[in-house]
């Protein structure tokens, strides 16, 4: 029996560039997809969320443009915090599997390694 679990993940983005935006977030996916073997008729749902300072593009257009187009998206603006990670888009899958939680492979790349330094994988 499979039970919903999350899924988290987060990167960082060079510059406010929809191009760019949706490469680092397609990147991410990938990534996401490949730690987990997950398939996209297996996610519940997906929430985006980007800081203040990337308003060029939605990142969940990423996910669209890999085919998950029955997957519920949502894209949200992350809370302006004195001091935090600039140009970031952070995940949350809700993903159905019969993996258990500590098998669950979150991923974060680039600059975004510094939100969880204990979950980063090197390759």
């Amino acid at each position: 029996m499979s039970t919903c679990r999350g899924v988290r993940g987060a990167t960082t983005v060079e510059r406010n560039d929809a191009d760019a935006i949706l490469e680092a977030t397609r990147e991410l996916l990938l990534a996401l997809i490949e730690a987990n073997g997950l398939a996209p008729e297996d996610v519940a749902s997906a929430i985006f969320s980007v800081t203040p300072d990337l308003t060029a593009a939605y990142p969940a257009r990423a996910a669209r443009d890999l085919g998950w187009s029955q997957v519920p998206l949502l894209d949200v603006q992350q809370a302006a915090v004195t001091g935090g990670l600039p140009r970031c888009v952070r995940v949350l899958l809700h993903w159905n599997t019969d993996k258990p939680a500590s098998e669950i492979v979150h991923v974060y790349l680039h600059g975004a390694r510094v939100l969880r330094p204990d979950l980063v994988q090197d390759p």
